[in-house]
């Protein structure tokens, strides 16, 4: 179908000091990985968050595999995660050995409810993952952590879709036991289509990432010469789990230590246009969109809604119809509740009691919301949506 306003997989352009960020670094960087360019980025990254330390990685899915890891979860162990995400804030917990336990999601936030998460700790809970899903910061996420704590829980923190929020001065991230931040090409800011990092509390552990994300790469303490034994010795950082190869480019580095710099400025471009699209649609009661307490705490990744067709006795799927065959525009639909992927039912966690997020999915639109679409399309959209909704009231 050909549609006038699309789905882009391209989150922003690149300014000129970007892109000579990447072209100097084809240019001059020797080696070309595990060098200047990726100790300037983290520590760049650590400033932005805080001062914890912060570890560049090939992706967020990659820094969720290497704090699995850390946690220390193993069968018998249970994770507690939402049901509505991304299938990469389970997998690589569920690659331990561990029980996935599916928790369900506040209905006015569309984000992980604190009542469903306790009603599934037991003494086998390990980790709690919580998603800072569409870039909002879950608004109860101090009253999640402190939970944790009281029950020797982990916290992990999925923050790919949130950089760029903050509640209560705090970065996403920074509130738990561990972050993971993406910067994949739909991102907020990418590093070349891919890119995440991995931070933690935890300093013991954070000595260990360096080998654990470089194939277990050390130094030997015998040397004889700089040849003797061999460049570098290999080894476990953590007893029992192999070590894995994800590390982040010199020119992808260099590149995200530019963008951190006008990270701020986009963010808040994001904020006015989801502003916008927002009070244009308070007259439309068929769109409940999240509920924002806090301005700052939101990021906007992604512009979502539950459609609410009561009005107009009209399902989303009507009203998605519409919208991309008359009207041209692709909104779209995410975040299939992980129980139902046959990945998951396949590998034994198909049962959840979620209704919240099986109301949610079963009704929630996703509009594009890439920060290069232009305004006369971004109006254009806005003008269709309610032609749209107007239309199925008949």
């Amino acid at each position: 179908m050909d549609f006038k306003v699309k789905w882009s997989g391209k989150s922003i352009d690149y300014t000129e000091e970007e892109i000579n960020a990447v072209v100097n670094v084809m240019r001059t960087a020797d080696p070309q990985t595990q060098g200047k360019y990726l100790n300037e980025f983290e520590s760049a990254f650590s400033r932005y968050i805080g001062g914890q330390p912060c570890f560049g990685v090939t992706n967020a899915t990659h820094a969720l595999e290497l704090i699995a890891d850390l946690t220390g979860v193993k069968k018998g162990d249970e994770v507690i995660i939402p049901s509505h995400t991304y299938c990469a804030s389970a997998i690589p917990f569920g690659r331990t050995g561990a029980k996935l336990v599916w928790a369900d999601v506040d209905p006015d936030t569309f984000l992980v409810s604190l009542d469903s998460i306790k009603s599934l700790v037991n003494e086998r809970t390990k980790v709690i993952v919580v998603v800072h899903l569409y870039g909002m910061i879950i608004p109860n996420i101090e009253e999640i952590v402190n939970f944790a704590k009281s029950k020797n829980i982990l916290v992990v923190e999925d923050c790919a879709q949130s950089l760029g929020a903050k509640l209560n001065s705090k970065v996403c991230g920074t509130f738990g036991d561990y972050g993971a931040y993406s910067f994949h090409g739909q991102k907020n800011i990418t590093t070349l289509g891919e890119g995440g990092v991995i931070t933690l509390k935890d300093e013991s552990q954070a000595k260990k990432i360096p080998g654990i994300r470089h194939n277990g790469h050390a130094p030997f303490l015998n040397k004889i010469e700089y040849w003797i034994p061999a460049m570098s010795n290999v080894d476990l950082d953590i007893d029992g789990i192999w070590p894995h190869n994800f590390s982040l480019t010199e020119a992808q580095a260099a590149l995200g230590t530019v963008l951190l710099g006008r990270l701020d400025t986009l963010t808040n471009n994001r904020r006015e246009r989801a502003k916008k699209f927002r009070e244009s649609l308070v007259d439309f009661p068929e769109l409940k969109f999240q509920k924002i307490t806090n301005e700052n705490s939101h990021s906007h990744h992604l512009l979502v809604a539950k459609f609410q067709g009561k009005e107009s006795g009209k399902s989303r799927d009507a009203f998605l119809s519409l919208l991309s065959k008359k009207y041209k525009v692709q909104a779209i639909v995410q975040y299939y509740p992980l129980n139902r992927y046959d990945l998951f039912k396949k590998m034994g966690f198909g049962e959840a009691n979620c209704p919240n997020a099986d109301s949610f999915f079963d009704n929630m639109v996703s509009f594009p919301f890439h920060i290069t679409m232009s305004e006369s399309d971004f109006d254009y959209m806005i003008d269709s949506i309610q032609k749209a909704l107007i239309e199925l009231r008949g």
